[in-house]
């Protein structure tokens, strides 16, 4: 019985072994970048003969993620199952640019080479010069104009070996620093391409040969997105045009050329699991006398729950999305989705791929915001509504006014509430002052307090040839102790919030008018006492 089972195990083995297998190429069509990690697509098309056999599907990246591999396929075969495995001697093919700089860097080489000969002609030139100073033999007897010339020509060949040596010196140092560059230019793409490869072996099974296309899709790490926003503002009339855009970021080894790219606001990497809540025990604290308690029970609790949470999200797949072939925004329940129409080539490199999404149009109230307390300048403000509806992600903002760049902003929708606002710059046209009126300000003595009077002046000033509207922002101190008593004598009409002593005016100015705003306020403290922050 050993006997035959120990045959029939051969047989399968020899079967295996006999089971053809074929290695083939395969092409990026489609990838999906999420805000963390990408999911990549790709065709392959081969002919399989009758029977069982496998296929390779080799030179993939090494930073794709094996649980996430879905297979699936057109013709007649049946797929009976994938594995993946490294591959530890096969590299990334090197890329053309890479290629480039290499082919550079060998011509500089040999260069160096070259020149460094050449120093070296002149070194042996030299040499010989020198060893042969010694003019005729011991009894030749030479004229004065003889042995001048024989000096000149030793003089001048001498020199002008001197000067060709240095002019090589300087050749050898420039090329030098040209090699440095060159090669860390290439160091720094040999971190990317310098990597083993992975490669995807699939079983299929078909009564006769047959010809069959498979798509394969797998998450890769080392890949990403980050949205990034253009604000463009012609004038305080018309509507501010938003670009959205993307960084699109990938250092996976492989290039994708001419792919259709979707991005999506979903991260694979965080876990979409439910968290628990575990029940919250309080006790008396007691010195801990036994080995095992309920703090103890707790942590048992805990670990166990996280280690259950790691092993489900362990075998999460993250499905293969629909791919769409024109631009649009898919709202699906749970993220969006923008789908790009033209093909997009992402380079694995360092830096990213600017990607641009949609472009709108919203529409905007402009006015003018100054605190002169802090900066006398007006700063124009433009106050956006409808963006609601257009899945913004927090990034960084790029803001254009007039057709010129005026800063960057932070764009924060977890921040907003129903109107975006967004800072278009300083407006050196609208004249904001802030002084103290010293006649209006004074100190006294009653009793055992001492009462400090303050006044301010603001004044505004149009100097545009339209009208402008302008909220002016200024301040009172607040009181956090109960023998320091701040008054409000006098605020001129300005919106007042007690809790953090802001005052607000909001004001209208025709061309070339002016308003001034007074404000006044007391505080009274023990005379003996220092107030910190008057």
């Amino acid at each position: 019985m050993k006997f035959h089972l120990s045959s029939l195990m051969l047989a399968a083995s020899l079967a295996a072994a006999a089971q053809p297998t074929q290695k083939t190429t395969s092409k990026i069509t489609d990838v999906t970048v999420f805000l963390n990690r990408a999911q990549i697509t790709r065709e392959v098309h081969a002919t399989l003969p009758a029977g069982k056999s496998t296929l390779v599907v080799d030179g993939l990246t090494s930073m794709l993620d094996p649980n996430s591999i879905q297979v699936s396929g057109r013709g007649n075969f049946i797929i009976l199952g994938t594995s993946h495995q490294q591959n530890y001697l096969s590299e990334l093919s090197m890329p053309k640019a890479l290629k480039t700089l290499k082919d550079s860097l060998s011509l500089v080489q040999t260069q160096v080479i070259m020149e460094q000969s050449q120093k070296e002609i002149l070194n042996k030139e030299e040499q010989l010069l020198i060893s042969n100073q010694k003019i005729g033999g011991a009894n030749t007897n030479l004229t004065v104009n003889e042995l001048k010339a024989m000096a000149d020509f030793y003089r001048t060949r001498l020199n002008d070996i001197a000067l060709s040596r240095i002019k090589e010196d300087d050749k050898i140092k420039k090329l030098n620093e040209r090699m440095q560059k060159i090669q860390s230019q290439i160091n720094t793409q040999n971190e990317l391409y310098q990597r083993n490869t992975s490669e995807i072996a699939i079983s299929v099974s078909t009564d006769s040969p047959a010809a069959a296309t498979l798509q394969i899709s797998y998450v890769v790490t080392n890949a990403g997105w980050m949205p990034q926003y253009d604000i463009r503002a012609i004038n305080t009339k018309n509507p501010i045009q938003l670009s959205y855009k993307a960084n699109v970021f990938q250092s996976t080894g492989e290039d994708w050329n001419n792919v259709k790219l979707k991005l999506s606001t979903a991260n694979p990497n965080q876990s979409g699991l439910k968290p628990e809540l575990y029940a919250w025990y309080l006790n008396f604290y007691q010195p801990a006398r036994a080995t095992y308690s309920m703090t103890d029970n707790l942590k048992m609790l805990r670990s166990k729950a996280m280690k259950k949470e790691a092993e489900e999200m362990a075998g999460e797949v993250v499905p293969a999305p629909a791919l769409a072939d024109y631009v649009s925004t898919v709202q699906t329940s749970l993220n969006t989705e923008f789908d790009i129409s033209l093909p997009y080539t992402v380079l694995s490199a360092n830096k990213p791929t600017l990607v641009d999404i949609r472009n709108y149009e919203l529409k905007a109230t402009y006015q003018y915001s100054a605190a002169p307390k802090l900066d006398n300048d007006a700063f124009l403000l433009a106050q956006v509504t409808g963006w609601e509806e257009l899945s913004l992600l927090p990034g960084e903002a790029n803001i254009f006014f007039e057709g010129t760049f005026t800063g960057k902003s932070q764009i924060d929708p977890n921040n907003i509430k129903d109107t975006l606002s967004l800072s278009l710059g300083r407006d050196k046209r609208i004249v904001v002052k802030r002084e103290k009126l010293k006649e209006l300000t004074s100190r006294k003595f009653i009793g055992s307090n001492q009462r400090e009077f303050y006044a301010w002046e603001l004044s505004v000033r149009n100097t545009k040839s339209e009208p402008v509207r302008i909220t002016l922002e200024d301040q009172i101190p607040v009181s956090q102790n109960s023998q320091i008593e701040v008054t409000a004598v006098d605020l001129a009409n300005a919106k007042y919030n007690k809790e953090t002593g802001k005052l607000v005016w909001d004001l209208s100015l025709q061309p070339n008018e002016t308003k001034k705003i007074v404000f006044k306020y007391e505080v009274k403290y023990p005379k003996d006492k220092l107030v910190g922050g008057l």
